[in-house]
């Protein structure tokens, strides 16, 4: 358990304390990201400018999938509001495969991909060309091999 102690002080210059006691495992860890758990296939969400800056005017949101090796995953990710790339990052945040209009049609993304090597991957969608963002759902499917 860690003591806390929050004061405030006035102008008049009286304080109050009060002490609290809180378990560490209760406290947030300043300046660690954690992607959002994917906990279903299938997550509708909001892009917007409150999201990741990519650095090439745009805007991304991160989604953490617990894989293992020999999975099979097919990635998709659409919106009517923005282009999308999705992207499947590893355990180092190296990109590991990326897709942008992977449809014949449209600007919607897929991807497939083999894992090679167990654990917790990354799915960023990202909006291309600068849009700030909007509206999309974002799919993750398992496959199984045909025998």
């Amino acid at each position: 358990m860690n003591n806390w102690i929050y004061a405030l002080s006035a102008v008049t210059g009286i304080a109050l304390s009060l002490s609290l006691n809180v378990p560490a495992s209760a406290q947030p860890k300043p300046g660690v990201y954690t992607p959002t758990p994917l906990s279903k296939g299938k997550v509708t969400d909001i892009l917007s400018d409150r999201d990741i800056p990519t650095g090439q005017k745009g805007f991304a949101k991160d989604y953490s999938i617990e894989v293992q090796a020999g999975d099979r995953l097919e990635i998709f990710a659409s919106s009517e509001s923005f282009d999308t790339i999705v992207s499947l990052l590893g355990k180092d945040g190296d990109v590991v495969a990326e897709n942008d209009d992977g449809e014949s049609e449209g600007t919607n993304s897929l991807l497939f991909y083999r894992i090679k090597k167990p654990g917790t991957y990354t799915i960023r969608i990202q909006s291309f060309g600068g849009s700030s963002g909007g509206k999309f759902t974002l799919a993750v499917t398992r496959l199984k091999p045909v025998e």
